[in-house]
């Protein structure tokens, strides 16, 4: 009888084991995408923007002009349509917001008008939480960025100092924004590395929705309101060059056109309007 009882004591123990480890392998199932929570961080506010001075601050941002030409591109490289101006119809600031918009219209020999603006040599950073407050245009070829270019270019020109892009949006997907960052050797052997955060419901035009990095040493984490979708590592870009740990700037621009969101057809409207409610720069403490 004794060991009777012994032999299904035995059999238990191992039956508990085995749910055990099952329990243990289910947690740590090499196929769950859930990245882990950022630890807690105490921020202290460096810089900001909350556009409640009823222009544009030029202590703070510079504009681009016209087409890249005089970086030395055409269409800024990207095939863009535009033509990027300082006018009253293409950036403005209302209700403490900036707006940057997207005009269908013949200006300079190109089809449509926008704005890009740029922290160069007046916001350079390196490393901090970035939080930027924006609603989003929609419609085919429409192209709204906000992101990050090298101050210093290190390792040499693009793409070898690095990008990294907050948010990017395609206007015909306008549910979907992107976040990603370019690096490697020069083109066509370029490389990136991103990833998507598609809303459950709406679009990025519905409504404000605030789109930030945390940036430390060695490590560059993405949010969409709050939530962590993408994180990147040195060993994410191996066996490429790893360029963040430099100083970088912010960029605001609503592109037309391009090779990513090809053209306008006759589904897209205009105006279209990028509105910035602010811009927030943190550092770690």
């Amino acid at each position: 009888m004794k060991s009777i009882l012994k032999i299904q004591f035995v059999v238990l123990s191992l039956s508990l084991f085995v749910f055990s480890c099952s329990d243990s392998i289910s947690d740590s199932d090499p196929n769950n995408n859930d990245l882990p929570e950022p630890p807690e961080k105490e921020l202290q506010l460096v810089w900001s923007d909350e556009f409640d001075t009823g222009e544009l601050d030029m202590s703070k941002w510079s504009y681009q002009y016209g087409t890249g030409q005089d970086e030395g591109l055409h269409g800024w490289g990207n095939n863009e349509l535009q033509y990027y101006t300082d006018r009253d119809e293409n950036i403005y600031i209302e209700n403490d917001m900036l707006y940057i918009v997207a005009h269908e219209e013949l200006f300079e020999g190109m089809d449509y008008t926008s704005a890009r603006i740029r922290t160069l040599d007046k916001g350079d950073w390196q490393y901090g939480h970035f939080e930027i407050r924006a609603k989003l245009p929609e419609g085919q070829g429409i192209w709204p960025a906000i992101w990050m270019l090298p101050t210093d270019e290190r390792f040499g020109g693009w793409p070898k100092s690095g990008e990294i892009d907050i948010m990017e949006m395609v206007g015909h997907q306008p549910e979907t924004i992107h976040g990603t960052v370019h690096y490697g050797p020069d083109w066509p052997q370029n490389q990136f590395t991103g990833k998507s955060y598609t809303l459950e419901e709406g679009k990025f035009s519905d409504d404000f929705h605030v789109f930030s990095i945390e940036w430390e040493e060695n490590h560059i984490r993405w949010f969409v309101d709050g939530e962590q979708y993408f994180e990147v590592t040195p060993n994410d870009l191996s066996p490429h060059q790893y360029p963040f740990n430099s100083r970088f700037h912010l960029l605001i621009n609503l592109a037309v056109g391009g090779y990513w969101p090809g053209s306008p057809d006759g589904t897209t409207e205009f105006p279209q309007k990028l509105i910035v409610d602010y811009v927030r720069v943190y550092q770690f403490k």
